[in-house]
């Protein structure tokens, strides 16, 4: 990452035990050495043993991987960071209002048929995440579930995860016509949120943008841009669903650092040709 997106992510990166005195064995790694590797790795679907050499042993890379994992913290990440753009749009630091939308991804033979299904609308084997985006298409949760799942079953569960954190404003949430049924507006109710349900007009065929629905559906593309997310090569759900949150971050962390990736010839820096 470059020094404006790091000084991006260090003003709000979780703090170490070991630094706050709470216990814990010092980390022999710079913490921005550390992400780098796992960003470079979640942007570019690379092994982890096949991570280049100049990043840290790839063993100390998935430790540190696992650790975060563990206690959630890209999580926690994306969402300081996620706070602080909202507020420098204006905006309040929890939205009010929300799109889910899901997305089916094919799984490697490293995926367990645990673990996995079969969604027969995508022709997808593999498993299913589901999100939640604010109105501008950022990220506010994910769950991962195999692709047989119905998207009516999986959102209370979606919804639940998000609002169990304290603070949350959410009141109205815009799906489309697969999230209907007693589950999901039951548990939508009790929470206090309210469905509302973005149809297509009658007669209309083929790609027709759908008004708040596409701000999702530019997300899942957004997530997409990341290689490892592109098929699915996790043995367990929860790495895949970490692979999510950290792909939302290197994307909200380069917006906010203005250091979006430009093409070769649109770059400042880059000296104009000049013909012979």
């Amino acid at each position: 990452m470059t020094d404006a997106e790091w000084a991006q992510v260090r003003s709000v990166i979780p703090v170490p035990a070991w630094l706050l005195k709470r216990g814990g064995r010092p980390e022999a790694y710079c913490h921005r050495e550390m992400l780098d590797a796992v960003r470079y790795l979640v942007d570019n679907g690379v092994k982890w043993m096949a991570l280049p050499v100049d990043f840290p042993y790839w063993r100390a890379v998935y430790d540190f991987f696992r650790r975060w994992r563990s206690y959630d913290y890209v999580r926690e990440l994306h969402e300081r960071l996620r706070r602080t753009a909202r507020e420098r749009s204006g905006r309040n630091a929890e939205p009010s209002a929300g799109i889910i939308d899901s997305q089916s991804v094919d799984a490697s033979e490293t995926v367990g048929e645990d673990s996995r299904g079969y969604d027969g609308g995508k022709s997808r084997d593999g498993r299913k995440r589901h999100i939640l985006t604010d109105t501008e298409g950022l990220l506010l949760e994910v769950t991962v579930t195999t692709a047989d799942v119905h998207d009516s079953k999986a959102a209370p569960a979606l919804l639940e995860e998000f609002m169990d954190e304290p603070g949350r404003l959410l009141k109205l949430v815009w799906v489309d016509s697969a999230y209907q049924g007693p589950a999901p507006a039951k548990a939508f109710a009790r929470h206090g949120v309210r469905i509302e349900v973005v149809r297509r007009s009658d007669g209309q065929r083929g790609f027709v943008v759908l008004a708040r629905r596409w701000v999702v559906e530019r997300t899942l593309s957004w997530l997409s841009r990341s290689s490892c997310l592109n098929r699915d090569h996790e043995r367990r759900p929860d790495h895949h669903q970490q692979m999510v949150w950290w792909a939302a971050t290197i994307r909200l962390s380069r917006q906010m650092a203005g250091d979006a990736p430009r093409r070769p010839e649109k770059r400042p820096d880059r000296r104009p040709r000049t013909r012979a």
